[in-house]
């Protein structure tokens, strides 16, 4: 079965599928390391482990890179706080980032580089920006600035940028940004801060560049699936897929996932502004299978705000669940719910996730399996079936990522 999701770009459906013969190419933007993993952070990377597990489930083998940018001004700002370097901080929080991502039972990524190890690639891209004559200096650095193109082929700004930008230190797009289509490709910068030599002097590459070229080096341009957070579009989405177009000929990716937000107090959850819920104190107080199944419960480009009390009732859900597959597992009294049932619900899931990523549908198919187990007297499965039974449910297991047995 084909995985078929919401594609950003096209606003439409659509399977994903290797460009060429190989691994399904997945590149996930991964984090700013200037702070540790919160909730949001865990939702979107959820969505594109599931989205992963159901292609290599379906036997498709899948080449998954998530990168890390090291160089950027909040690190150097929060790093001159805590006084340290740059670099010490980006590695502590990095390690302490990916742990927590892996304690939730997402699965990691083939690679995961770092920006800072990327720049002669980055100067590369630069340069050969810098030959299409689209490129030049302002008061904060080298520009690019994008020329317009059809509306399929990138994401839209101008009049647009209100249904998604998230602004870098909240400046909006001026007029000499030509309605936002123009981002940074170097900026001027000397130690103690990052710096590196380059054609435009010392200094650090644009955000937007790393991407581009850490995909080109370790997958392939376009990419099969990419995404990210809603904020990503703009400017970063697009910035990506303006670089592909101008030095490519082809989009950055075949297809854009932008799983939605988790809010608190109706804003967007983000390190720079404190409103965030910290990944590892919830796995701490809940464990990775209750909050896998509160943050997977809603459809995939749904927004919705953090629920203390919402999350309890999903533990509680998570924790009745599995001891009622547990004991439904156990050998003892046949029961009425055997192999029939279970197949059918691992179908369904099947179903629920090919189509559109619905693992929200396919936990309600798990809602209603576990009150089925507690309306079954016996609560066991049919005597000589519970094996193959078990063997089942670690199939939806490693479909969901859910620790159901």
């Amino acid at each position: 079965m084909d995985l078929e999701l919401p594609d950003t770009l096209a606003g439409a459906s659509r399977a994903v599928r290797p460009a060429r013969p190989g691994p399904i190419a997945l590149y996930v933007c991964g984090p700013t390391v200037y702070d540790g993993a919160h909730v949001g952070h865990a939702r979107t990377y959820l969505h594109f482990d599931v989205a992963r597990r159901f292609l290599e489930a379906e036997g498709r083998r899948v080449r998954h890179v998530m990168n890390i940018t090291d160089v950027e001004d909040k690190i150097d700002r929060r790093a001159a706080a805590l006084g340290t370097t740059w670099r010490a901080l980006a590695r502590r929080v990095e390690r302490g980032f990916l742990a927590d991502l892996t304690a939730l039972g997402i699965e990691p990524p083939a690679a995961a580089p770092r920006a800072s190890e990327f720049v002669p690639e980055i100067v590369a891209a630069a340069r050969a920006l810098e030959r299409t004559g689209r490129v030049r200096r302002t008061d904060e650095g080298w520009m690019y600035e994008a020329p317009s193109r059809p509306r399929s082929a990138n994401f839209l700004t101008g009049a647009e940028l209100a249904r998604h930008a998230v602004l870098e230190d909240g400046r909006a797009p001026g007029p000499g940004l030509e309605g936002g289509r123009s981002f940074l490709v170097w900026k001027t910068q000397r130690r103690p801060l990052p710096s590196w030599p380059s054609p435009w002097g010392p200094g650090v590459p644009g955000w937007h560049l790393e991407c581009f070229a850490m995909a080109r080096r370790l997958l392939r341009v376009p990419v099969d699936l990419h995404g990210g957070g809603p904020d990503l579009v703009y400017p970063h989405h697009f910035a990506e897929n303006e670089i592909a177009l101008a030095l490519e000929g082809t989009p950055f990716s075949r297809t854009f996932l932008h799983p939605g937000f988790v809010l608190q107090d109706g804003a967007k959850m983000a390190k720079s502004t404190g409103r965030l819920v910290p990944l590892r104190s919830v796995l701490d107080e809940v464990g990775p299978g209750a909050l896998r199944w509160y943050l997977l419960g809603r459809p995939p480009l749904d927004r919705f705000d953090w629920d203390p009390r919402a999350l309890a009732r999903a533990a509680g859900e998570f924790a009745t669940l599995t001891e009622r597959i547990a004991a439904w597992l156990r050998p003892g009294a046949a029961g009425r719910l055997g192999l029939r049932a279970v197949l059918e619900l691992e179908e369904g899931c099947r179903r629920d996730i090919g189509r559109g990523l619905r693992i929200d549908a396919a936990l309600g198919r798990l809602r209603r399996f576990s009150e089925a187990l507690g309306r079954d007297p016996a609560g066991r499965a049919p005597r000589g079936e519970a094996r193959r039974a078990a063997a089942v449910v670690r199939r939806i297991a490693a479909r969901t990522g859910l620790p159901l047995v």
